[in-house]
């Protein structure tokens, strides 16, 4: 007789029910938390991104500051330690004639008719004030320094500021108060070191600046002008006498009296004719 008790299969009784219990937790997906390493990969890319756009936004924008422009017109305003002094142009002395400058080294006031050669020169020797003065009046800048102070290395990096550009010139200036002195018309720096940033920027501001200088762009060339600039006219250490010409542009002896006959200032020198061809203006 067959027994009434039945064998229970795999899916029944308590056999299977822990069966059961074991495959469910078995096929139970673990939930995975948000993926940091690829978030902060992202966001490492893009801070990067943006730190390298904001860098070259600000070396565009610096300098771009000391470039002149109509918005812009003097750049060297934003340079710390420039002096500035309004001088009326177009004053010329004789090459005979001393003019008691109230700046040393002078950056304005009346010159001598023919200018110092300008087209990226460096002059071994000082040159007379009255014909780098003239110089400036066309959108020069003129590096003055110490040759009792600036020498050697600091002398070729002032050197190479200058040699082959247009619109520069430089020379040794004794008894300079300063190392180095920057001039360009109606405007003066002066620096200790020649590894100073605002050297440049003085550069970059002023020479051939259209709208701080008289003359923008006139001759720099001292060609069949009678300036030699193997042998210029020497500098003079000694103070001008009393024959010397005023910043006025009056020479000595020139009534003040209105009602007396008008004094004619320092003769004029002739300005030599520009060639018929030219060099382009350099860019600032």
């Amino acid at each position: 007789m067959a027994s009434g008790t039945q064998k229970k299969g795999p899916q029944g009784g308590k056999g299977g029910g822990k069966n059961a219990v074991k495959a469910a937790r078995s096929t139970v997906v673990t939930k995975k938390g948000p993926p940091w390493a690829l978030i902060a990969g992202i966001s490492a890319i893009v801070l990067l991104a943006g730190g390298v756009f904001t860098y070259a936004f600000v070396q565009v924008s610096d300098a771009q500051k000391f470039i002149a422009s109509e918005d812009n017109k003097d750049p060297s305003e934003s340079i710390q330690g420039v002096v500035k002094v309004q001088y009326a142009s177009g004053q010329h002395v004789q090459s005979t004639q001393r003019v008691a400058y109230d700046q040393s080294p002078p950056f304005g006031g009346p010159h001598d008719g023919v200018w110092a050669d300008c087209t990226g020169i460096v002059y071994p020797s000082a040159v007379r004030n009255e014909n780098m003065v003239h110089a400036l009046e066309h959108g020069s800048v003129w590096i003055a320094y110490n040759p009792d102070k600036v020498q050697g290395a600091a002398l070729d990096k002032l050197k190479s500021k200058v040699e082959g550009t247009a619109y520069m010139l430089m020379s040794p200036y004794p008894g300079l108060d300063r190392p180095i002195s920057l001039q360009s018309w109606g405007h003066q720096l002066k620096l200790d070191s020649a590894d100073d940033e605002r050297l440049d920027q003085f550069i970059k501001s002023l020479r051939t600046n259209n709208y701080q200088n008289p003359e923008p762009g006139g001759r720099c060339d001292s060609n069949q002008t009678g300036f030699d600039p193997a042998t210029p006219p020497p500098f003079v250490a000694e103070k001008p006498g009393a024959d010397a010409v005023g910043m006025d542009g009056k020479a000595p002896g020139a009534s003040t009296d209105p009602s007396a006959p008008a004094s004619t200032p320092a003769p004029a020198a002739s300005t030599p004719a520009a060639p018929t061809t030219s060099a382009a203006q350099p860019s600032q």
